[in-house]
């Protein structure tokens, strides 16, 4: 089980041979790597869902290769199209997903990529590939410069930017995908972890670029500005690079609507700075691999008014995105956006 969808095994993936598998997106969330938080958030599996596949249907038409291959409603795999409900079912494409070693250091949290260079084909690349068009408040390129983890030159920058600030061309970042926390990498060390050729590495990034370039058209459509957002790869039997996991969803891009986040960032900020927040961010900065062994206080539940409204943006972000109205009686996203403004929910 994941922290907010699960994936039931129908056919493994063989070492020269694609598995089949099926995604089941829950209610759940997940912020700060934590994992499942104390709510459930109604309607946001099948949300996510429906909007994943209205983008990979979307690419799979412009040549982007993916791993979907349809919804599942009452028990047959369906394209968008001829569904008469919105389901949180879908059915994919699997490649093997093999583990970097951990090895033994006085910081505990070394891991060894040395199997990824003999592996030739069909398996997840171990990488996530960050996007950015902007650098809104709260995004990490500020910490990391901050802290000095990265130089503006690093970044394409002459000079620090101020939050919100919008890039000439989009600005891609790389992390590790499978290491108890997501761990930023550079474009060089990317390339050494996994093996990659020069040409595979172009092709990734111009995959990212395709992507990008198709949301923000995309979400224009339902007013909403494509701020960053992730994306995953893997190689098919073929050594033929495809598009894995999920796209274009609330929580793997940071949109926003006239500056206000739509996404899961609105989760963030409710918890950012609590105490439970601060202990995780303590435990990350100083304990390694299982930091989170050392947080001994928990998440507090959501309040009752404010669960229910980011419900509703779930909802009404799916029904604009795709121009459908899967979910009935919703309100707009700037009509959602605008009670969660008010200071009501804080009291619950």
């Amino acid at each position: 089980m994941g922290s907010v969808k699960d994936l039931t095994i129908i056919k493994p993936a063989q070492t020269n041979q694609l598995g089949l598998g099926r995604f089941t997106f829950s209610d759940r969330y997940s912020v700060f790597d934590w994992g499942e938080m104390p709510d459930h958030i109604d309607g946001k599996g099948a949300s996510l869902c429906i909007t994943s596949a209205y983008f990979f249907e979307k690419l799979e038409s412009l040549g982007v290769k993916t791993h979907y291959k349809g919804i599942i409603e009452n028990g047959q795999i369906k394209k968008l199209a001829d569904l008469s409900a919105p389901q949180n079912s879908m059915e994919i494409k699997l490649v093997r997903v093999i583990r970097p070693g951990i090895v033994s250091s006085p910081r505990n949290d070394a891991y060894d990529y040395s199997a990824f260079k003999k592996e030739k084909a069909n398996f997840l690349i171990p990488l996530e590939v960050i996007y950015r068009n902007s650098l809104p408040e709260g995004s990490s390129v500020f910490k990391r410069l901050k802290a000095g983890e990265i130089k503006l030159e690093d970044i394409g920058l002459k000079e620090m930017p101020a939050p919100g600030a919008k890039l000439s061309k989009p600005l891609f970042d790389v992390s590790t995908k499978l290491e108890s926390t997501d761990r930023y990498l550079t474009w060089d060390e990317a390339r050494e972890i996994t093996g990659l050729a020069n040409d595979e590495l172009k092709k990734l990034r111009s995959n990212v670029l395709d992507i990008d370039s198709l949301l923000t058209k995309e979400v224009l459509k339902a007013g909403l500005v494509n701020e960053d957002g992730k994306v995953e790869f893997g190689f098919d039997e073929k050594r033929e690079m495809m598009l894995l996991d999920t796209v274009g969803t609330l929580d793997e891009c940071r949109f926003t609507h006239s500056g206000t986040p739509v996404s899961k960032e609105i989760l963030r900020v409710k918890y950012r700075g609590t105490p439970w927040h601060n202990e995780v961010e303590e435990a990350k900065r100083t304990k390694g691999v299982e930091w989170k062994k050392f947080v001994r206080s928990g998440p507090e539940p959501l309040p009752k008014e404010l669960k229910n409204l980011v419900s509703q943006l779930y909802k009404a972000a799916c029904n604009e995105i795709t121009g459908r109205e899967w979910f009935k009686g919703i309100p707009t996203i700037e009509d959602v956006l605008k009670e969660i403004a008010t200071p009501k929910h804080s009291k619950d």
